[in-house]
């Protein structure tokens, strides 16, 4: 295979205008899939967020049951105590020992009343979470719908494009081989420059096919002998004469 440098402009221009067409037709494809890459990332990273927010709550949730169980263990055994200081007060011998008993039974029993509080703060706590978790449950279900929408319309187009979307990638490669890496990068430049993605543009009417601005004769002259590359003085683009530009056809 010729190399690079062996290529004259003549075949030069004729690969440029072949990746410019073969580039607009990936870039048609790509129309076609709008805005839906992103969406579908975007609605992904987000149902990633909320279903960590549903594993903090259920968490958040299972911590406070257990704070639960241990007041209500804590209940049990201060209920126990009480039973055995109201045994042992059948028995006392004299008002010390009474008074000191009776003072172990109130403890218990304001144990039992503070941890009957935390329990009933704690169950309200739970019934607030769980209204938030079931909000956060729907919310998935229903980014999640979007989402599958929103990938089956990818899919789609990704299916019925891929085998074209390929063809034209091979054939970017292709006319790729013809350039040497300053003048890719040049015509790369220039095509994430404009929205429309032309880098090389025709003559059309005695103007840039790009910008329409006018294109002296002896600058078209020039253009016609396919001797150089020729830029457009006014926006940069790379300028072919219209019957080179025509002459090149994607298969």
């Amino acid at each position: 295979m010729a190399s690079v440098k062996d290529f004259s402009v003549e075949e030069k221009l004729s690969s440029l205008v072949r990746l410019q067409k073969v580039d607009s037709k990936l870039d048609e494809i790509q129309i076609l899939k709008g805005e839906l890459p992103i969406e579908v990332s975007d609605l992904e990273d987000e149902i990633l967020g909320l279903h960590a927010r549903q594993n903090r709550i259920e968490e958040e949730i299972n911590g406070i049951t257990d704070f639960i169980e241990k007041k209500k263990e804590l209940i049990k055994e201060a209920e126990a105590l009480g039973k055995k200081y109201e045994k042992q007060s059948e028995n006392v011998k004299n008002n010390r020992e009474f008074e000191a008993i009776n003072k172990e039974m109130e403890m218990q029993q304001l144990e039992i009343k503070l941890a009957e509080k935390h329990i009933k703060d704690a169950n309200e706590e739970i019934s607030e979470k769980a209204k938030t978790l079931e909000a956060a449950k729907k919310q998935i279900a229903a980014k999640e719908g979007v989402l599958n929408n929103k990938k089956g319309e990818l899919e789609k187009i990704i299916a019925d494009t891929e085998k074209e979307e390929n063809h034209f990638k091979e054939l970017s490669g292709e006319a790729r081989t013809a350039l040497d890496e300053r003048l890719l990068f040049s015509y790369d430049r220039i095509r994430t420059n404009y929205r429309n993605g032309l880098g090389v543009v025709p003559v059309l009417r005695d103007s840039c096919g790009g910008c329409f601005n006018a294109i002296p004769p002896q600058k078209q002259s020039e253009i016609k002998q396919h001797k150089k590359i020729i830029v457009c003085e006014n926006c940069g683009r790379i300028l072919v004469d219209p019957e080179l530009h025509d002459a090149v056809e994607l298969k």
